[in-house]
């Protein structure tokens, strides 16, 4: 297994993303290998820096990036020797079998449309996030900014990937499956989501446990909860500025720890032809160590293939 790895997206960037290389490699098996998409000028430089052993890596190089602020379509199209671009390409001609970059999500999104394409039958893909548990355990929030406007179909689609992800990543038998809502009554709701409830409700493939509200996300009563990507993104920021202020009043509790990015690592691009995550801007060693991790993961686990499965 290969897993692709871009070292010049992120706000800590080279150095960050090659800590975390290295921090990674150490629990990977022989059989798999980290693969180092960037400038190799500056991978040497911080060979130099931080002295570890270049053969345990392979190397693409590549000399341009995606910045933060840029338009993702454009700036994909217009740079193709960008590390989001050759990753992507890397991974359309199976030359790695997963990409993982903490640079512009847009940018993410274009290039796992254009370059790997969506799955048959899948409407959008989407991206999913992690909710912890109080009760200990984790489960999925999606979409959470891939689709700001949605069609019932596609909240349907977001169910099935994110029980899929729930049931065969995080090890969740028959993971129940909620709507997000202003109210748990069946008739509750704007035009979205009372077009999606019939949808869910009829899906075989669902365990659908109906409607659920805000004050639910991190409770039992879902593992995999489902909104448009608009919502979902609005309580994403929420939840991380909660752990922020936690942080900034020296406060610390073992639960609210759990929230901090770093120990999920990325966001899996979920509907597309390939494992692709998408890792937070100021990702650290540790959130790219665990970022690359997922990405094994999500290939030893054949997600995609079995995404492929449930739609046929």
């Amino acid at each position: 297994m290969k897993i692709g790895l871009d070292i010049m997206c992120g706000d800590f960037a080279p150095k960050a993303n090659i800590l975390g290389a290295i921090a990674a490699n150490s629990l990977l098996s022989k059989d798999e290998q980290i693969v180092l998409i960037g400038d190799t000028r500056i991978i040497e430089d911080m060979r130099s820096e931080i002295g570890f052993d270049p053969h345990v890596f392979e190397y693409i190089h590549c000399d341009e990036t995606i910045g933060m602020g840029e338009h993702p379509t454009k700036a994909f199209v217009q740079k193709p020797n960008s590390s989001i671009a050759v990753g992507f390409n890397l991974l359309r001609e199976r030359k790695i079998d997963s990409f993982a970059s903490a640079g512009n999500s847009g940018a993410m999104l274009v290039g796992a449309v254009l370059s790997v394409k969506v799955i048959p039958g899948i409407l959008r893909p989407c991206i999913s996030t992690f909710l912890p548990k109080v009760n200990s355990g984790v489960g999925l929030l999606l979409d959470v900014g891939a689709n700001s406007d949605c069609k019932p179909e596609m909240l349907v689609q977001f169910g099935i990937l994110g029980s899929l992800y729930a049931e065969h990543i995080l090890g969740i038998p028959n993971p129940k499956v909620a709507l997000m809502n202003i109210g748990e009554e069946n008739e509750k709701g704007n035009i979205l989501s009372l077009g999606t409830f019939p949808l869910m409700d009829k899906a075989k493939s669902l365990n659908f446990v109906g409607n659920v509200e805000g004050n639910d996300l991190f409770n039992d009563k879902a593992d995999v909860i489902v909104c448009d990507g608009f919502t979902g993104n609005i309580m994403l920021k929420l939840a991380e500025s909660f752990y922020t202020a936690t942080l900034n009043r020296g406060l610390r509790d073992d639960y609210f720890d759990r929230f901090n990015y770093e120990s999920y690592g990325g966001s899996p691009i979920l509907g597309i032809n390939a494992a692709a995550v998408i890792g937070h801007g100021i990702s650290t060693p540790v959130a790219i160590q665990n970022m690359i991790l997922q990405s094994r993961n999500i290939v030893s686990n054949s997600l995609v293939e079995k995404i492929r499965e449930a739609l046929d």
